[in-house]
């Protein structure tokens, strides 16, 4: 039975951590955004982040997306720079047209630092991905 569900590949969608000033707070800020590069829209979007090591686990926390529009992105959350020391796991879930999709991409303890940052073309702002630090659930 289990064998027989099939749980599509996700593309086109991404995470980012970006290095950004606060214009409220006039201070340098790290948040994190999701980013829809595709064509349709993501609906009833979940994304669950926690922070682990070997011997340290945060919270989890949930947000929860109505629907991000093609081609655009949201901020998720505000990251404190203490968890940088630790892997930060984000499960993005969301249902493209009748599909559920579903991805975890993981930004590896230490990655995440301003020596990192690089453009990230659909924010227009520095960054930093997790590129070949992502988990496809297949």
């Amino acid at each position: 039975m289990k064998k027989d569900i099939k749980i599509p590949e996700v593309s086109n969608v991404e995470m980012a951590v970006v290095y950004e000033f606060n214009d409220i707070y006039n201070t340098n800020d790290w948040n994190v955004y999701l980013i829809n590069k595709k064509d349709v829209d993501l609906e009833m979007v979940v994304i669950v982040s926690q922070g682990f090591s070997d011997t340290k686990t945060t919270s989890l926390l949930r947000k929860k997306i109505e629907k991000l529009p093609a081609n655009s992105f949201a901020k998720v959350e505000l990251i404190q720079p203490e968890l940088f020391a630790l892997n930060n796991r984000f499960q993005v879930t969301f249902f493209e047209g009748n599909n559920l999709f579903e991805k975890t991409f993981i930004f590896k303890e230490n990655t995440i630092k301003e020596g990192a940052l690089r453009m990230i073309p659909e924010l227009n702002k520095r960054g930093v991905t997790p590129n070949n630090y992502h988990i496809n659930n297949n």
